[in-house]
């Protein structure tokens, strides 16, 4: 055993990078494996295209990762933060769908019945469960105290 202070675990904005890269890994392969299995689209709203849900994936990480930061402020950042990071995941992935019809030139009307079926559909479910794992991801390293692994010979207390 050594004298050294514990590690304070990975910095919150360390832990936001890598929870959001978890977050679009999950929320991807999430939506991909939940659309194979149940034979629907994402968005079935024709006509669209793909910008609606482009935009809905930048607006769910962005609105996850800023909601992570801030509760990764708390020492110790507690778990229940994983809740409203997955609220803002599924909120901002609605709304980002909207915006996303309305900028590739969308009825606005497409674009409310997409964001719908987004929100109702299996989409929602599963942006707001890739929200939650990925913000006790987030939660945990910013927990974490673990350091690097160090060979006994790495110790100055040993060294001649």
């Amino acid at each position: 055993m050594t004298n050294e202070p514990r590690p304070a675990g990975v910095t919150p904005p360390v832990a936001v990078v890598f929870a959001s890269v978890a977050f679009i890994a999950l929320s991807i392969g999430g939506l991909g494996v939940a659309s194979l299995a149940l034979d629907a689209d994402v968005i079935p709203v024709r006509g669209l295209g793909s910008i609606p849900g482009v935009i809905g994936q930048v607006a769910a990480l962005a609105l996850f990762a800023g909601v992570l930061l801030w509760g990764l402020r708390a020492d110790p950042p507690g778990y229940l933060t994983a809740v409203p990071c997955a609220i803002a995941a599924f909120v901002g992935e609605a709304a980002g769908v909207v915006v996303g019809a309305v900028i590739s030139g969308a009825d606005p009307a497409r674009g409310l019945a997409a964001a719908g079926s987004v929100a109702l559909g299996f989409a929602g479910p599963v942006i707001a469960a890739a929200g939650l794992l990925a913000g006790l991801l987030g939660v945990f390293l910013c927990r974490t105290r673990a350091q690097g692994p160090r060979w006994r010979w790495e110790d100055d207390e040993d060294a001649p």
